[in-house]
């Protein structure tokens, strides 16, 4: 998926702004200049969709560049495109093949029984509260 962003010249007391129309409340800055910003935005666009899809939000597609132009607020901005991976979006199952201490399994599956889950619901549940904690 590759999303517009919408950046402001930043100069040597002022940051970089990037803001992401598509994704409301979605923005971020660079200090550094205008590649810091572009990677930034990236970031800020990956955890406002693994956030969304968390609350059981609709994640809006992207718009094209020409369409968003247009907008007053962005008059003289700079334009660019963020590339996102799909599988950032996919509720494919996936099975995985992990290695672990025999100790650490059995205390994984234990904890797993009692939450009243499996042991790869009790991993992914664990997986999506640590990001929640971030």
């Amino acid at each position: 998926m590759k999303y517009p962003i919408a950046i402001e010249a930043g100069d040597n007391k002022t940051a970089w702004g990037v803001v992401v129309p598509d994704l409301p409340g979605c923005f971020s800055a660079g200090d550094s200049g205008i590649d810091e910003a572009i990677e930034n935005a990236k970031e800020a666009i990956e955890l406002w969709i693994e956030t969304a899809l968390d609350e059981g939000s609709v994640v809006p597609k992207p718009s094209s560049i020409a369409s968003l132009q247009n907008d007053s607020e962005f008059k003289n901005w700079i334009w660019a495109i963020v590339e996102i991976d799909p599988a950032l979006l996919s509720d494919d199952i996936e099975r995985v093949n992990i290695s672990l201490p025999k100790r650490v399994l059995a205390r994984l599956d234990s904890k797993a029984k009692s939450a009243g889950e499996t042991r790869s619901g009790y991993i992914a549940h664990m997986a999506l509260i640590d990001q929640v904690a971030c």
